[in-house]
């Protein structure tokens, strides 16, 4: 290992452990129920979990099911997983983990596993999804990352990642169909029954 490789890495246990310190202060806390808490570039946010938020979750992860089978895909929601940059431990809304892959020595996900992220937008975190965890993905080289933004009314589908940023930046309305067809995950996502604000 070379003097950079060692500081990486005792920058990264550094990131990691101060992540597992504000997770485990969280979890004594009493955070109310059906509040969804991360951290973003060590800040903490909570934002309410609405039934809006949720049915459209629903409709990602069944799509995903419907496509790769709901016993063969790794797929998550709100499950913690590190990504790169200061103190970011996020929990997407929905995560899809590759094929093969198990979680590290400390019994977490690694960011480089992840195949597929959506976020699903809420008012007080949207610029969160839009730009620090957009770059953040970017920087994971998460393939394709997708934005659902029910006051919007439309999805934003990012893909190739490369230096950090997103080639692509596709813009959906409600009611169109999500075409990942020339990514990895070879499907398409209808958004005619995403609910709207």
């Amino acid at each position: 290992m070379t003097v950079l490789d060692d500081r990486i890495a005792m920058a990264e246990s550094d990131n990691t452990r101060r992540l597992d310190e504000m997770f485990e202060r969280l979890e004594r806390m009493p955070v109310p129920e059906g509040y969804k808490v991360e951290i973003v570039g060590g800040v903490v946010y909570m934002a309410p979990q609405r039934d809006i938020h949720w049915e459209t979750i629903l409709e990602i992860l069944w799509a995903l099911e419907d496509h790769f089978g709901r016993r063969q895909a790794r797929i998550f929601s709100d499950v913690r997983i590190d990504f790169p940059g200061h103190e970011n431990g996020f929990c997407p809304d929905v995560a899809k983990i590759k094929t093969g892959a198990k979680k590290d020595d400390n019994g977490k996900w690694r960011y480089e596993d992840v195949e597929f992220v959506a976020e699903v937008i809420s008012r007080g975190t949207a610029r969160n999804d839009y730009e620090a965890k957009k770059a953040a993905y970017a920087l994971a080289e998460v393939p394709v990352y997708l934005i659902a933004d029910p006051y919007a009314r439309r999805c934003r589908l990012f893909t190739k990642p490369k230096d950090g940023s997103y080639v692509t930046d596709t813009s959906i309305e409600y009611g169109g169909v999500v075409d990942m067809t020339s990514t990895h995950l070879g499907l398409t996502l209808g958004t005619a029954d995403f609910p709207r604000d």
